[in-house]
């Protein structure tokens, strides 16, 4: 994705401490601005925000206006950040204006909330099994049916961009403004 590219949200189950330096490299490497999300930053096109290690990070606000909320609470699906988190306050507030993916990982998390996102009429991705480092995450995606598209890590970049493209065009020709 390139400098302009519509804002970014990543949950990754990751150690507190490791977020920051993970957000810190990938802002060297990449067009966007990347960084570890604190509490009440803008979610704007060209920004990528990263969930710090333990906190839960969730969209809140308006289309338009949105921020994210950074957190503590408790583990869901034994995890902090989790990505259910995420996804259910994208699907309530962003609804069919959403894109997702659930990537390689251990466990369930993230599954539910990609259904969410789905149900809302968002686009949604699970990586497949061939490319998925652990399979758990993205299987049970799969399993329940959370996934638009069940795409292999190769092709993610080029079906989220797709189907980003297409939610911006739908937009655009229905007069609104997100």
């Amino acid at each position: 994705f390139g400098a302009a590219c519509p804002p970014i949200l990543i949950a990754q189950h990751i150690p507190a401490g490791f977020s920051r330096s993970f957000a810190e490299r990938l802002d060297r490497e990449l067009e966007m601005e990347v960084s570890e999300a604190q509490d009440g930053d803008a979610v704007r096109p060209g920004r990528v925000l990263i969930a710090p290690g333990n906190l839960h990070m969730l969209l809140a606000g308006a289309p338009g206006a949105l921020r994210v909320v950074v957190k503590d609470g408790p583990l869901v699906r034994y995890q902090r950040p989790s990505v259910d988190v995420l996804f259910h306050s994208a699907a309530r507030l962003l609804g069919r204006h959403c894109v997702a993916a659930l990537l390689t990982g251990m466990g369930n998390d993230g599954a539910e909330g990609l259904l969410a996102i789905r149900q809302a009429g968002g686009w949604t991705a699970a990586q497949d099994e061939a490319t998925s480092t652990v399979y758990g995450m993205p299987r049970e995606a799969a399993r329940l049916g959370a996934a638009s598209e069940i795409v292999p890590l190769h092709r993610m970049a080029e079906q989220l961009d797709a189907a980003m493209r297409r939610t911006a065009r739908e937009e655009v020709d229905a007069g609104i403004t997100v």
